[in-house]
């Protein structure tokens, strides 16, 4: 992560250019935290690199294969698209979303935070052995 800016670094060179950065107080289920500028202007920082928030985050990914992913990092998906193939209820299908949901402990942020041997890029070899580690391929 010695590439990476963390919030903080970001908040500096931001206040240091355009003046004072305040943060915005505000209940929200976004992955952003919130900042005003002097002039009025609103900013966010998604700081998941170096403060992830796995332990408050509502986010799930489906993809167009039917898959659904309950972290941007993990290795294996739930297959929704077969049961409800195979004619699942909507309540059948809310059940059993509520209950994988509950029982999730993904926390690929803080996973990835964690690795000491961290690069900028990971290998390509890497990538062909474990291709959920490219987000895009989840719509991250």
């Amino acid at each position: 992560v010695r590439d990476v800016l963390s919030r903080a670094e970001m908040l500096r060179t931001i206040a240091d250019a355009l003046g004072p950065v305040t943060a915005i107080e505000e209940v929200s289920s976004a992955p952003a935290d919130r900042f005003r500028l002097p002039d009025g202007q609103t900013f966010g920082i998604i700081s998941s690199t170096t403060e992830p928030f796995c332990r408050s985050c509502d986010r799930s990914r489906l993809t167009a294969d039917g898959l659904w992913y309950r972290c941007l990092y993990a290795r294996e998906g739930t297959d929704l698209r077969g049961p409800l193939r195979a004619g699942m209820s909507r309540a059948e299908l809310s059940t059993l979303i509520d209950e994988i949901w509950a029982a999730r402990t993904d926390r690929g942020a803080e996973v990835r935070l964690a690795a000491g041997d961290r690069q900028p890029l990971i290998p390509i070899e890497t990538l062909q052995k474990e291709p959920h580690l490219e987000m895009h391929t989840r719509g991250g």
